[in-house]
């Protein structure tokens, strides 16, 4: 848990918000919106209850200086978080789960490969991603996958990029 907590800290240190403008520090949001998934939450609205609900456990972890952020203040926060940031620390999150931590929090997990609409054309085939899912559709991993390849070559290096040990793993035919 600490390793979680130092890494939400060091994000404060390129929060580009305007500091003056700001109530909630960045790693309080961030971290509340981690946790609050763990249970289900699925939007920010979910988000925003949970931290009201459990805002005691909350202020063990995080200060909590002007209480809990509303469901439009945590919206705000992740459209302006780049996806490079979140994945990197879902995989933290994920390899936390998966420790002695984590034991009592078990997911059911779906991996499968899907080719975007839109973006072939032409001179270009379309993006193909391998992608794991957890029971609630929230994508806790991809990979994509090369153009002279098949889904059967990323699924192992996503596998080994996510510590998806004591969950159940599903995945159709052509992971097997």
């Amino acid at each position: 848990m600490q390793k979680i907590i130092e890494y939400l800290q060091i994000i404060n240190n390129y929060d580009t918000r305007q500091q003056s403008k700001t109530k909630y520090p960045l790693n309080e949001i961030i971290g509340i919106a981690f946790f609050a998934m763990t249970v289900n939450a699925d939007d920010c609205t979910d988000i925003a209850n949970f931290a009201q609900e459990h805002k005691t456990q909350l202020e063990t972890i995080f200060t909590l200086k002007n209480g809990v952020p509303s469901h439009d203040t945590i919206y705000r926060t992740f459209a302006m978080l780049s996806s490079e940031y979140l994945q990197t620390f879902q995989k933290q999150f994920n390899q936390l789960l998966n420790s002695d931590e984590g034991n009592k929090i078990r997911k059911i997990l779906s991996i499968d490969g899907k080719t975007q609409c839109g973006n072939g054309s032409d001179k270009q085939k379309a993006n193909h991603l391998v992608c794991v899912v957890d029971e609630n559709g929230f994508c806790l991993g991809q990979e994509p996958v090369t153009d002279k390849s098949n889904e059967i070559t990323a699924i192992p290096e996503l596998i080994a990029s996510l510590n998806i040990a004591k969950h159940i793993v599903t995945m159709d035919a052509m992971g097997t």
